[in-house]
């Protein structure tokens, strides 16, 4: 069964129904004239530090899931809207230690941690490090399928978490934790069918749980 959804915020989806789907999206200078500054304090951002990185974790999180559609024929388009569960975010928390760093700094270097970008890049994770990032779109949109069933569509993101610990000239280190996520998509399960090699905690299988019958194939592990 052919599944066909234009207009999402993260992609496009292009599924099967024999079990589920999912695709992913995904300090100015000194003014002329003006008095010299003062010595730097303690907070003073300091750059060209070490960094740390302890409890990384990356795992997909569901972020939103609508009601079970039974779908009748060929061709239907799904209408069921989805309900958020989660909004992922872009924050720094600093535990200890003077700040002697910027949170988008911080960010950019879990980025090169966890591989999405590289140690010279300031541009491949602008989003990543972007605090001001807006969670993903789960409005809008038209999803239709080529065939028949009882049909879930759900959101989901990959969520990146890790504590930190910079060290930087003569100042104490600074410690805190990280959190971003790194692609954003979405996903169509029958309930009926059950989720290939689906394991605890994934995406899917919550949403199968979620909204199709208790003891549906789909919800099982």
């Amino acid at each position: 069964m052919k599944i066909k959804e234009t207009l999402l915020s993260a992609c496009a989806v292009v599924a099967v129904l024999a079990g589920t789907a999912a695709c992913t999206s995904g300090g100015g200078g000194a003014t002329a004239g003006a008095e010299p500054k003062a010595t730097p304090t303690a907070d003073a951002v300091c750059e060209g530090g070490v960094y740390s990185w302890f409890k990384v974790d990356k795992r997909d999180v569901l972020t939103g899931v609508a009601e079970k559609e039974k779908v009748e024929r060929k061709g239907a388009a799904l209408t069921h809207a989805l309900t958020r569960l989660h909004t992922p975010r872009v924050a720094v928390t600093f535990e200890k230690g003077a700040r002697a760093v910027e949170a988008k700094a911080v960010l950019q270097a879990l980025a090169v941690r966890i591989g999405v970008a590289e140690a010279d890049d300031d541009g491949v994770s602008t989003a990543f490090a972007d605090v001001h990032r807006p969670a993903q779109n789960l409005g809008g949109g038209t999803t239709t399928i080529d065939g028949v069933g009882t049909v879930v569509r759900y959101a989901w993101v990959e969520q990146v978490t890790a504590d930190f610990r910079y060290a930087c000239g003569a100042g104490k280190p600074v410690t805190g934790r990280a959190t971003s996520w790194v692609v954003d998509g979405s996903g169509l399960l029958e309930c009926s069918t059950p989720i290939e090699g689906a394991k605890e905690g994934e995406p899917a299988l919550t949403a199968a749980r979620l909204s199709c019958d208790p003891g549906a194939p789909a919800a099982t592990a």
